[in-house]
């Protein structure tokens, strides 16, 4: 049973990798230092679907996670 565990927190963590390095990061880290960042955009489509993901990859790693330390 760990087995099947352990090979889907490898899979959803690539997944949840691969999901971070594939939203857009706007202005790069000008806005982080003080630059010009004042815009808001609101995610549609794709970007919104994707930041979504990202969040359930995250909550499926923290389940799994915990079910391992569980099984």
């Amino acid at each position: 049973m760990n087995t099947y565990i352990s090979i889907a927190l490898i899979v959803l963590s690539v997944l949840l990798v691969a999901s971070v390095l594939l939203q857009q990061i706007g202005n790069g880290l000008s806005s982080t230092f003080g630059g010009a960042g004042g815009s808001y955009q609101t995610r549609r489509g794709f970007e919104k679907i994707l930041f979504r993901a990202t969040i359930v990859f995250g909550i499926l790693i923290m389940i799994g996670s915990i079910a391992y330390i569980v099984v």
